[in-house]
């Protein structure tokens, strides 16, 4: 990915933890590395093939004023958040705020906080067996289109399905959803439980009946062993009702654990299924 740098910013704002930062204020330097495609500009040489960087200075330099806040972490978490927003083709950001008058009793040169981030590619089953199961299945993903943090949103055909795991239960009606988004992971584990929660969703079985099961398959190419939360999802080759779905959206997507793809993952399991049926 191409890089747009845009080196000591300077600006006057008004953030800080004390009384008197917060009404003199003082001044703030920052610096941006923005991860883009520049090839389109550099073939056309418009500006409106490009990340303008005018632009994106006079948006940092406005956002920084007109906000306030008492950590320079959240003012750093913060405008990076809203300059993704702002400029699309911008697909990750490095942002960086300094706060040279830091109220520092010792000779210092400046502080700073540094974040990085960026739209991250994310596949999520889609599950429900109980009640109105496609009206749940359809709220959720409406809820989570108007999610400013998830965007291209696509979403496969529903199959119906037999319950996995062994407990006897209702068919499942199964998807699955493709997005970018900002989250990281942890985050998106957060925030789709909370989408479970609104759909009352109940953990006492484990396999059982929901209303509602939303489940992390891949968060780019990340191998991830935390606790609650393994990515990629650890069974996905076992179940025919995820990489179906799955397979329709991203045929090509290569497993970073097994190093094949879903449509291979798919036609494995296919295969599997016929040797022991005959």
């Amino acid at each position: 990915m191409d890089q747009i740098r845009i080196k000591n910013l300077k600006i006057f704002a008004y953030h800080g933890v004390y009384e008197q930062e917060k009404e003199q204020g003082q001044n703030f330097v920052v610096n941006a590395v923005l991860h883009t495609d520049t090839e389109r500009a550099g073939e056309s040489d418009r500006i409106a093939d490009a990340v303008d960087y005018g632009a994106v200075c006079l948006f940092i330099d406005e956002y920084l004023r007109e906000n306030r806040f008492d950590l320079l972490e959240a003012v750093t978490r913060n405008a990076a958040r809203e300059l993704l927003f702002a400029f699309p083709a911008v697909k990750r950001v490095e942002f960086e705020v300094e706060k040279p008058n830091a109220p520092i009793p010792l000779r210092f040169e400046s502080v700073s906080v540094r974040i990085e981030m960026g739209w991250h590619r994310v596949f999520v089953a889609l599950g429900s067996n109980m009640g109105d199961r496609l009206q749940y299945l359809e709220r959720a993903v409406s809820d989570l289109q108007e999610d400013p943090c998830l965007k291209n949103i696509r979403v496969s055909d529903y199959i119906e399905t037999a319950p996995y795991g062994g407990v006897e239960q209702e068919d499942f009606l199964n998807g699955v959803l493709e997005a970018e988004t900002l989250y990281s992971p942890r985050e998106l584990l957060e925030r789709l439980q909370k989408e479970e929660q609104l759909a009352e969703r109940k953990r006492e079985i484990r396999w059982g009946p929901r209303t509602l099961d939303l489940d992390i398959l891949f968060y780019d190419d990340l191998v991830l062993a935390e606790e609650g939360l393994i990515l990629p999802h650890p069974d996905m080759r076992n179940r025919k009702f995820v990489l179906e779905p799955l397979a329709e959206l991203a045929p090509f997507f290569v497993h970073p654990v097994y190093r094949t793809t879903v449509s291979e993952l798919l036609r494995e399991l296919d295969e599997a299924d016929s040797a022991e049926q005959a």
